[in-house]
């Protein structure tokens, strides 16, 4: 199809960018359903529930593997997909079918997939159509159960591969080999696509909404990807592919004084200064962090240490983990969130009931209070480690002042166990909590007169606030993080904070969108806390704001 040099082809540039490399088409297996033998209603739903039940498993491992590679918000979309498969409006109709038309299991969930796909396609949002996608990726992954076939291993490539695929979903994404791709080309696909921001969470140039692009490509074929202007080139020519290369360097100079610039403050034109810190969730990434100008680690999510073990990790665990990170962070502050289990996460050695609403059951600090051994071993450590430097201490999803109360009394009784002991720690260590309730911040006022500091969860504040579950497809269009009745919450606990002598912090994913940053710099708040990529970016805002 591209025997001639210098084919070009449009798209939609998702992510920023040049690459020059050579194409690797990523195409999933045709089911040939013909060949599948049609069994007893009974045996059919048996392989059904086998089939949920073992791609429930995969996921979470494919959560936690996410988590560790890429970020803890991109792992977010496997959560999404384990809700889909445990949902009765999914399993349902998929019964219905085996028992009442008799059809196999392969063909009643391709059908109720096609259904709901169908009519996400259908929709007018944009958003919305993409997280058809969310449904096909569960579905092919229940149907190669069905066929006994195994999970996709991570695909062998070469270095510089630009990944051609019809489109990239989750799953795909979490078995590439990261290291060697250096761009992605799918046929379908917008700005919000998994595989759009998947791509500027990895840093590599995307277009996407290619038409067919996948079917057009061949393995090994030469390509050039201009992510800027939305171009793609095949089997460029040497003096195309030299014009390009100053490009990209050109670029990737550019991309350098932005990181070499953000190891400086972020000062706005008029004077003031806002820290800009990195979201964590492990030590390996403290290294990024400081690479992309962190001033701070304004969140460390400390629940991802638990999850990584298959028992409960010990105290000296978790001390050199957090002294680890001190010591890299050299004087800079570490604000530790003390665990949050519940809600999305669980622990394998943790008991823990199973809940109709666990977003709104025994998470994060109510799971604390009442597991005191589990809390007191992570305060001691947490304690044990700001010997080493400057760390905060926050407690998660706190709703009322008594339960504040309770957890900095259980703090103090680590603190007088640590004293009796002759250990060192930090005697003035700041304390502060989370506004992630709606309930918090209207009550901000009274919780500022017993904290060091705010720091502002637009996760769940934005959810709360609006009765909008983000990674549910069929209403997540409507988590909206500049609604009125949020900016109003985020404008009260900022002021309450200010108004009782402490600081005010975000670190949700609001505090790196490019579109919020300017309102919240203006609403007055301190310290803005984010992935690390997104430093540079948003201390560039910062400084052209007046």
């Amino acid at each position: 199809m591209f025997d001639s040099a210098n084919v070009h082809l449009k798209g939609i540039g998702a992510s920023k960018g040049y690459a020059i490399g050579t194409i690797s088409v990523r195409k999933h297996p045709d089911f040939d359903v013909n060949d599948y033998v049609t069994e007893s209603p009974e045996r059919e739903k048996e392989k059904f529930e086998k089939a949920i039940s073992v791609s429930v498993r995969q996921l979470i491992q494919l959560k936690k593997r996410t988590e560790i590679e890429i970020g803890s918000e991109e792992a977010e979309i496997f959560e999404s997909h384990k809700m889909i498969l445990e949902d009765p409006e999914f399993s349902s109709p998929v019964i219905e079918k085996i028992e009442n038309d008799k059809m196999g299991a392969y063909k009643a969930v391709e059908e109720v997939i096609d259904m709901f796909s169908g009519l996400f396609r259908a929709m007018d949002n944009e958003y919305m159509r993409e997280r058809a996608a969310d449904f096909e990726d569960v579905g092919a992954r229940i149907k190669r159960r069905l066929m006994g076939i195994e999970e996709d291993a991570a695909q062998e490539m070469a270095d510089n591969t630009i990944v051609v695929a019809h489109d990239l979903t989750p799953s795909d994404t979490a078995t590439l080999d990261k290291s060697k791709v250096i761009a992605f080309l799918t046929d379908v696909g917008g700005f919000t696509s998994h595989s759009s921001i998947m791509a500027r969470s990895l840093g590599i140039p995307a277009v996407v909404g290619m038409g067919k692009i996948s079917e057009l490509a061949k393995d090994n074929m030469a390509v050039i990807v201009d992510g800027v202007e939305g171009k793609v080139i095949m089997n460029p020519s040497e003096e195309l592919i030299t014009s390009y290369k100053v490009k990209k360097a050109d670029y990737d100079v550019g991309k350098d004084k932005m990181k070499a610039l953000a190891k400086e403050k972020a000062v706005t034109a008029s004077g003031r200064e806002i820290t800009v810190a990195a979201n964590i969730g492990s030590v390996s990434d403290v290294d990024d962090a400081l690479a992309n100008g962190a001033e701070a680690i304004g969140l460390f999510r400390t629940e991802f240490l638990f999850m990584e073990s298959d028992t409960m990790p010990s105290e000296d665990a978790k001390f050199e983990a957090y002294k680890t990170v001190v010591e890299k962070m050299a004087g800079k502050s570490v604000l530790i969130r003390t665990l949050d289990i519940g809600g999305d996460k669980e622990l394998p050695y943790l008991k823990q009931e199973k809940e109709d609403n666990p977003f709104l059951g025994l998470r994060a600090v109510r799971l604390c209070l009442k597991e005191h051994e589990l809390f007191k071993m992570q305060l001691r450590a947490i304690l044990r480690a700001s010997a080493f430097g400057k760390i905060q201490i926050m407690f998660p999803m706190i709703g009322a002042v008594s339960e504040l109360m309770e957890a900095k009394k259980m703090l103090d009784e680590c603190k007088q166990e640590l004293r009796s002991k002759g250990i060192d720690f930090d005697e003035d260590i700041e304390v502060g909590m989370m506004i992630e309730i709606p309930a918090a911040a209207v009550a901000a006022d009274s919780f500022a007169k017993h904290v060091d500091f705010f720091s502002i969860g637009t996760n769940d504040l934005i959810q709360y606030t609006l009765a909008i579950d983000r990674m549910n497809p069929a209403v997540s269009y409507l988590y909206d993080p500049m609604h009125e009745s949020v900016l109003k919450l985020i404008k009260m606990t900022i002021d309450a904070a200010h108004a009782n002598g402490i600081w005010c912090g975000m670190c949700g994913e609001m505090a790196a969108d490019p579109q919020a940053i300017p309102f919240l710099v203006e609403m007055g708040i301190d310290e803005l806390s984010m992935s690390a990529a997104s430093i540079p970016e948003a201390k560039g805002i910062i400084r052209r704001l007046s």
